[in-house]
């Protein structure tokens, strides 16, 4: 059988002179979904990024249905029916369904866009791919995740594409969303088409697909059947070591709050509360996980904690000061540290070297410090030590930031705040987009960090998995509001969180408390 895309010797080379992809051989057959994986790093984006014509390459060649291509741009891409669908979904919120399908491609009456074509056109394209369950007459903004995951498909289908890349498709996705993608990729499958998999989560991996491809430092380890492997296989078969991704749960004292939210309310710009009278605390010693779908007002949370958001009742009170009004050193000097969401935008500064940015929060310090100068000698040794200890992979303290991986940018983050000094930790998915090795490597030590040195922890994570394994309690966050509350991990698995996630069940004042 002829391959539907094949990659023959693919080689990328960046300006700088590193090696992005190396001799990369790889083939997707028609009616298969393929996973491709490796740690941070391992050239996985950059060779997605090439197929989909946002970059270009040094060496070898691409064939669609055994015809040479050189994809130049995703138009391009699209045009000999590669589809990519991003893990940050490219949608206009303001637009309905139907205009974002049709968004480039608008039909046209009379000189003006043609509203009721477009409807038409995408409800015959989704009745055509059984997502039957979309209204393509309401706003994006007004849709769950998992029907915005449905339309940036429904769009790369309805412009021809027969290879769709996924990258991290399940990150923000519920127990139950995820299974109902999995149902609708398996019929595309069997339809004709195929789909290129890329994802950390090795479980959804072996539940859905049918071959993986494992990439590693640049290079192609090879393409296996998933009946022949398991998740210890692949995870050693990228990382070199075996990983452990399940913690033993012992049992650890915890102390005083060293934050408390009470009655907070957070109001958008739409006037409508995102944040909407909350109260909870964090105890020293202990992992507070907090579950819910994007825009459950997670993020307006963090912000309002980390004192970066305002919030417009109640208090967030951190070790027994006031967090509104003050100023980000002094809430550092308080004990907080905090991993933001987005490590590119808030966590780092990517022009800067790695050693500026894990010094960034102490240059005042005084064993930093000679006088009115810096102690080169001291932050050399501390970053050095830091950058051995979270096994930064950057040729040296002086690379800047921008030219590390994901992963790696990631593990700068973690290093700052980790070494920081803190008793409260706010971790805002601190694993999104990581590979299994850096994820076993931050889960252990916000453990170790809560359950041996008696720092609290506010987890605010998608991955449910993540929040099962580390947390001591959960909260369930629903349309601003905190819906549910588990202290027994024993008790509660994926598909119960979902459930209070969705809103398909919400529990009493008295069953929280009971819980709390």
């Amino acid at each position: 059988m002829s391959s539907l895309l094949r990659v023959e010797h693919l080689t990328k080379v960046y300006s700088n002179g590193f090696v992005a992809n190396k001799d990369i051989n790889f083939a997707v057959e028609p009616s298969e979904i393929h996973a491709l994986v490796g740690e941070n790093g391992a050239g996985k984006t950059t060779l997605m990024r090439i197929l989909f014509g946002m970059e270009d390459f040094q060496g070898g060649s691409i064939y669609i249905q055994e015809k040479p291509i050189v994809p130049k741009s995703p138009l391009d891409a699209i045009g000999h029916g590669i589809g990519m669908i991003h893990q940050h979904f490219m949608l206009v919120p303001s637009l309905s369904v139907a205009e974002n399908i049709v968004l480039g491609m608008e039909p046209v009456k009379g000189g003006f866009f043609d509203y009721e074509e477009a409807v038409r056109a995408t409800e015959e394209t989704a009745k055509k791919y059984r997502f039957d369950d979309l209204n393509v007459r309401s706003k994006v903004a007004d849709i769950s995740v998992g029907s915005m995951q449905k339309v940036e498909i429904l769009k790369a289908l309805f412009r021809g594409a027969k290879v769709l890349i996924m990258d991290e498709p399940t990150a923000v996705l519920t127990p139950q969303e995820t299974r109902e993608l999995f149902e609708q990729l398996r019929r595309l499958k069997e339809q004709g088409h195929s789909i290129i998999f890329i994802s950390h989560k090795l479980e959804e991996i072996m539940e859905l697909c049918d071959r993986v491809t494992i990439l590693r430092k640049g290079e192609c380890l090879g393409t296996y059947d998933i009946q022949d492997m398991t998740q210890e296989s692949i995870s050693r078969l990228m990382i070199g070591r075996d990983v452990e991704l399940k913690f033993a749960r012992e049992t650890h004292d915890t102390g005083n709050d060293v934050l408390k939210v009470q009655n907070l309310i957070v109001v958008g710009d739409d006037g409508k509360r995102k944040v909407d009278n909350v109260s909870f605390h964090v105890q020293r010693g202990e992992v507070v996980g907090i579950a819910g779908v994007e825009g459950s007002g997670q993020s307006q949370l963090a912000s309002a904690i980390a004192g970066s958001g305002e919030y417009h009742y109640g208090s967030v009170v951190l070790n027994d000061l006031e967090v509104s009004g003050q100023s980000v050193r002094s809430m550092r000097e308080k004990g907080m540290a905090y991993i933001p969401e987005d490590r590119m935008k808030d966590g780092a500064t990517v022009n800067q070297s790695v050693r500026d940015n894990i010094i960034a929060d102490r240059y005042y310090d005084p064993k930093f410090r000679k006088g009115i100068f810096l102690n080169r000698k001291a932050i050399d040794e501390f970053v050095n030590r830091c950058i051995k200890d979270f096994e930064i992979a950057c040729d040296d303290a002086d690379q800047p930031v921008r030219m590390l991986s994901g992963g790696n940018i990631q593990k700068v983050v973690v290093a700052r705040e980790f070494t920081s000094g803190c008793n409260f930790i706010l971790a805002e998915q601190p694993t999104r987009g990581i590979d299994v090795g850096t994820t076993e490597m931050i889960r252990r030590r916000i453990i170790s960090m809560s359950h041996e040195n008696q720092v609290g922890t506010l987890l605010i994570s998608a991955d449910l998995n993540e929040l099962l394994e580390v947390s001591d309690r959960i909260l369930v966050m629903y349309k601003g509001k905190i819906t549910a509350s588990f202290r027994n991990m024993e008790e509660v698995n994926e598909e119960i969180l979902g459930e209070y996630m969705l809103g398909v069940k919400k529990m009493s004042e008295e069953e929280m408390e009971g819980q709390a």
